[in-house]
């Protein structure tokens, strides 16, 4: 049998209450002038102390209880509570009673009638200390016979109270004036919502208003104490500021395709996992983190201990984190050195807490990047407290769990955009625009805001698009796709791989497969520490590992990309890597044969290389060399359609390398099977051989001809 779903509700409602007197009760005992009277205050905040650390640890293992258990243990919490309840109007007629007089000026009844309190009190006090020693667990077992045991308790304070009330009422000269009126808020909540502290069956129900007013309550006393001792000796005692905090900021309209990734998070906080959203800039983890924080369940289990933390909003220093921390909390602790001052308030109550853009205060060459680090991972370990954190950066603490956070579907891409962009129906231009997009949330999101601001239709989206590429990804309030990469590559840890790392991230963006790992060696030779360099890179989030290849997302990869391939100096040498590598003679019978099969894995990335450069300089003689080896190697390893066809086919029939260029194309075209295509190129190439005299480049073609009828 599940449990109540009220019963939850219901114990908060006691535990904020509790909360409040306790900490009244206190703050009375500290400034009580009469000893007698201290000592009761005091017992009473152990009391209310032990009954709410009771019902805690009772709501903690109910439901894993039979359902007779759990409905005696639910009556058995309210004994309890009642029992508190008593010690509250106890202390709060205790206190009409004796402010602003000292001992020696209350009547002999009153003392005696304080004294027996105090004995009394004291008892019960150690009694339900005694009682709280015994095991949890063991403790629901024998709650019929508790029951008895706490009505027995009750009854003695009960008459306690009786006489007290007498003997106050008899001894009309005590004054109800005086400087400390501390508790007079305690006195308010009893009074103006007298069902909420005797009857305890509607504590649940008029939780809202104890709390509303008790935070008025603490403040009143911060307020009375502070002046009291400024008049008097100028000295301040500690802020007991409201709980209030910062609530989370409102979740997007619309997070699309993340269903199944939010139950995720919101059941891993449900058992106070500690849970790390780690992607790149724009993919949604800030979306996802508000969702989690607004989802009907989490609100349910942490009402408004929900917090949200924007850590790139301050600078990334241990003191401005901890005093962020402390106000979005609402600790009220002002300039903590570290986390001690908060723990009491920390461990006070279950809080859901996510640290957002975590990065800039974690990356770990960063400013006490060693102090915060330590700090959060303190934090992940309070058992009452599910900590989140959303980051560019890989290197959290250990320990949090990381689901993973894929680009989305086409479906909720495509979903992204309509919502935003309403002026038409659903159109294939959309969908190929997002699939060049590599269904990249944030970049999505500023595609369908730019063509809505502008007023643009498919086409004239898809135009500018092909013209602009990157800058299309800007809205009018510039708000754009390179302000979140410029964040990453601003950060400590990139600035630290040196004057090499963008020039690098560019030869990445450039290459449509990326790097392949295994080949840093002969592509990159002089830049030290390369492949530290590149392990960096996923850490940040700027590229992502597959299939052996340092890729990253195409959004990322238009903007980080070389604009003239030409002016880049690395991607040109780069470049010469691969044409070196292409002008091996490939032969089956001879030597080297099976080393050039790399051309299978990088094919892609060759190719895009001969595109680009050969529409740069068409007269280089190595970039056609390239070229003419990169068409021997997809004839003999991979054979497939190339785009440099029309590339060949462009030049001038002059150019020394057209006629190999189109031998070669002629033999792939009759691997494939397209004979008439072969037969065309080995018809032009024999003709540019014969009109320019070339006998040797004419018997090579007819010597090819004759092959080709072989096979």
């Amino acid at each position: 049998m599940a449990t109540n779903p009220q019963q939850p509700k219901e114990r908060d409602g006691v535990v904020t209450t509790l909360n409040v007197f306790i900490e009244a009760f206190t703050l009375a005992k500290e400034i009580s002038s009469i000893t007698p009277a201290k000592a009761v205050f005091g017992s009473a905040a152990v009391i209310l102390t032990t009954i709410k650390v009771r019902c805690f640890l009772f709501h903690a293992t109910a439901s894993l209880r039979l359902a007779f258990v759990i409905q005696e243990f639910f009556a058995n919490q309210q004994d309890y509570v009642e029992l508190g309840q008593n010690c509250v109007e106890i202390c709060c007629v205790l206190d009409r009673g004796t402010k602003g007089k000292e001992a020696e000026h209350l009547s002999q009844l009153v003392r005696d009638a304080i004294n027996r309190l105090e004995t009394t009190v004291a008892e019960i006090e150690r009694k339900v200390k005694e009682e709280s020693k015994r095991n949890a667990a063991l403790r629901l077992l024998h709650a019929k016979s508790d029951k008895d045991k706490i009505a027995g308790w009750a009854s003695d304070i009960n008459k306690i109270l009786q006489i007290f009330n007498t003997e106050l009422a008899i001894d009309t000269n005590v004054a109800v004036s005086g400087t400390y009126n501390i508790v007079s808020g305690v006195q308010n909540i009893v009074s103006g919502t007298h069902n909420v502290v005797l009857d305890t069956h509607n504590v649940a129900l008029e939780t809202q208003n104890v709390v509303s007013k008790s935070h008025n309550l603490l403040s009143d006393i911060h307020q009375t104490i502070a002046k009291q001792q400024e008049a008097s000796n100028g000295q301040n005692l500690p802020a007991h500021a409201s709980a209030r905090g910062e609530s989370p900021p409102r979740p997007p309209r619309a997070c699309f395709g993340r269903d199944e990734l939010i139950e995720k998070v919101v059941n891993l906080a449900g058992n106070f996992e500690p849970v790390a959203l780690i992607g790149a800039g724009g993919i949604g983890k800030t979306s996802i983190a508000l969702r989690v924080l607004h989802h009907d369940r989490i609100k349910e289990r942490f009402g408004d201990n929900r917090r949200f933390i924007r850590c790139d909003k301050f600078p990334a220093s241990l003191p401005h984190f901890l005093n962020r921390l402390s106000k979005v909390i609402g600790a009220g602790i002002e300039n903590p050195e570290d986390l001690t001052p908060l723990e009491p308030f920390l461990s006070s109550r279950e809080m859901i807490l996510f640290l957002d853009n975590a990065e800039s205060v974690l990356d770990p060459q960063g400013t006490d990047a060693r102090e915060i680090y330590e700090t959060v991972q303190e934090l992940s370990r309070f058992n009452n407290i599910c900590l989140g954190i959303t980051s560019r950066i890989t290197t959290v603490p250990p320990h949090f769990k990381h689901p993973t956070i894929s680009t989305l579907s086409a479906e909720a891409a495509c979903d992204i955009f309509y919502t935003i962009y309403e002026n038409g129906g659903r159109s294939e231009v959309i969908s190929d625009l997002i699939r060049q997009l590599d269904f990249h949330a944030l970049s999505i999101t500023l595609l369908a805001t730019t063509a809505s601001h502008n007023l643009w239709d498919y086409n004239r989206l898809a135009e500018e698009w092909n013209v602009q590429r990157a800058q299309v990804l800007q809205t009018d309030y510039n708000e754009s796709l390179a302000a979140a990469i410029e964040l990453s590559l601003a950060s400590p840890t990139f600035r630290d791989l040196g004057p090499h790392a963008r020039d690098l991230l560019g030869v990445v963006a450039f290459l449509p497969q990326g790097i392949n790992e295994k080949n840093l060696d002969w592509l990159f030779p002089t830049i030290p520490n390369r492949k530290n360099i590149f392990n960096k890179f996923c850490v940040l989030s700027l590229t992502s590992r597959s299939n052996n290849f340092i890729t990253m997302l195409a959004p990322i990869r238009d903007h980080l990309r070389p604009q003239d391939p030409s002016l880049s100096p690395l991607l040109c040498t780069t470049k010469d890597h691969y044409f070196t590598r292409l002008s091996v003679f490939v032969d089956p019978g001879e030597p080297g044969f099976e080393e050039a099969r790399w051309v299978v894995s990088e094919d892609v990335n060759a190719e895009h290389l001969l595109d680009v450069f050969t529409s740069i300089d068409t007269s280089s003689d190595s970039v056609w060399g390239a070229c003419i080896g990169f068409l021997r190697h997809l004839h003999w390893h991979k054979c497939r359609h190339t785009v440099l066809g029309p590339r060949v086919e462009g030049l001038v029939d002059g150019h020394h390398s057209k006629p190999a260029c189109l031998i070669q194309l002629s033999l792939l075209s009759y691997a494939l099977g397209n004979f008439s295509e072969q037969k065309r190129s080995l018809s032009q190439a024999l003709k540019l051989a014969r009109e320019r005299g070339d006998d040797s480049q004419a018997s090579t073609t007819k010597e090819y001809n004759k092959q080709r009828k072989h096979w």
